[in-house]
């Protein structure tokens, strides 16, 4: 992102601040979290003390798993949200703004895939940006009037994907777009996830310099992470922080249940970064959960 530099991290990086920056007054968003790492980030920030709204795109299971923690003694809030539907999201934030003051940590954490780990089919390209790109950028744009921006910062964190990194892509002239930072616009980004899609429907995807694996995802996420580094720059300073968090290999449904780390495991560590104390909270970084910590490379 900003710094073109990505951070290893494991749960021994770094701990909980020993001194509290928040309390039950810090609002907390958890979008895609009636399951997996989204409900995990909202059941360790609720036993931390935090107030946190669970939002899930069905709301069945959205309820369900709110009142599976609320029996567990947790407080927090649920209303339903489809980050793919910007009624939806509209209509999400409006219950926000009329129950809520403000909003100190909002976590992008909805996505979807329509492949299998060793699957690579872009049939549902259009479903796939729109949620895990668009999804994110507009419901940001939305709540924007409500972040707190004082002096504990107001945290963006994007759950993204190591998929999703400029390594992955082999169109140069697109690469080189994205590592220019101090020019990169949304436009730009906008542009990208359009000519893919086109790619995609006329068939050249394939020989265009697209990442290689879960094509779709990875453009997605690509895409994700470069608006993030945009936002990062812009308001830089300004009271919020922007970082993208790739959980790594995680036992989830998107992996079918595979994976090196446990959806717990990988909250665990990305509660710790959103939980940062303003002081040492960075922006416009890229952090990826694993064992090795403190391990920076070009991203």
């Amino acid at each position: 992102m900003a710094s073109r530099h990505e951070s290893q991290l494991s749960s021994s990086s770094f701990s909980l601040p020993k001194t509290r920056w928040w309390s039950k007054e810090t609002v907390a968003i958890v979008t895609g979290a009636n399951k997996g790492i989204g409900f995990a980030f909202v059941k360790r920030m609720a036993e931390l003390g935090l107030t946190v709204i669970l939002t899930a795109r069905d709301n069945a299971r959205g309820m369900e798993a709110a009142e599976s923690l609320k029996k567990l003694g947790l407080h927090l809030y649920y209303h339903q949200l489809d980050v793919s539907d910007i009624s939806s999201i509209k209509e999400f934030t409006s219950w926000f703004t009329n129950n809520f003051t403000a909003l100190d940590i909002l976590v992008n954490n909805a996505a979807v895939s329509f492949n299998d780990i060793h699957e690579n089919s872009v049939e549902h390209a259009e479903a796939v940006i729109c949620t895990n790109f668009y999804g994110p950028k507009r419901l940001i744009e939305e709540l924007w009037p409500t972040f707190r921006c004082s002096s504990t910062v107001t945290r963006i964190l994007n759950i993204s994907s190591r998929l999703g990194l400029l390594s992955k892509l082999r169109n140069e002239e697109l690469k080189n777009m994205l590592l220019d930072d101090e020019n990169l616009s949304e436009k730009q980004i906008e542009g990208l996830v359009k000519l893919f899609v086109e790619n995609v429907k006329n068939g050249t995807w394939k020989s265009k310099g697209w990442p290689k694996l879960w094509t779709d995802y990875a453009v997605s996420k690509l895409a994700l992470n470069a608006y993030s580094k945009v936002l990062a720059r812009n308001y830089n300073g300004k009271g919020i922080s922007v970082n993208c968090y790739c959980p790594g290999f995680t036992q989830t449904s998107m992996t079918g249940g595979k994976g090196k780390y446990t959806a717990q495991d990988a909250a665990e560590i990305g509660v710790r970064l959103a939980l940062l104390p303003p002081q040492h909270l960075p922006t416009g970084k890229f952090y990826l959960g694993s064992n090795p910590p403190n391990i920076y490379s070009k991203i």
